[in-house]
């Protein structure tokens, strides 16, 4: 099936509206198309796009998100009493004890509390003593 098209050129110019007729058999004539009408090459550009993407999203977002929750489940798992804390609800304390899911934290004088091990962040103190060795 031949594409057919509108010239914009003079009836009397032959040659360009010959030209324009070969550039158009040249262009459809070329390479094995399949039924689907594009040509082997276009049918795995769309996958390989997607898998790039995916390889994208996870070296960006989602591998250095996992290092992230893993760093700090090590920190939760390493403190130990007489660590100083601060909550996820900013309340600065002292460990006094150390449960299996639990902390129990001194916040002031006989005050103590018991929170999650998944709210508890180090110190800024903490991180700037970690920063400075």
């Amino acid at each position: 099936m031949q594409t057919s098209f509108i010239s914009f050129a003079s009836q009397s110019d032959d040659s360009a509206v010959g030209q324009q007729a070969t550039t158009t058999t040249s262009s459809t004539g070329e390479g094995a198309k399949s039924e689907s009408g594009a040509t082997p090459q276009n049918n795995y550009s769309g996958l390989i796009m997607i898998v790039v993407l995916i390889a994208v999203f996870y070296f960006l977002l989602i591998r250095p998100q996992q290092k992230k929750q893993k760093e700090m489940r090590k920190f939760r798992e390493a403190l130990k009493e007489g660590d100083h804390v601060v909550t996820a609800g900013g309340i600065y304390g002292k460990i006094t004890g150390v449960k299996d899911t639990t902390f129990i934290i001194n916040i002031g004088d006989g005050v103590n509390i018991k929170i999650d091990k998944g709210s508890v962040y180090p110190s800024a103190a903490d991180t700037q003593a970690a920063q400075a060795k």
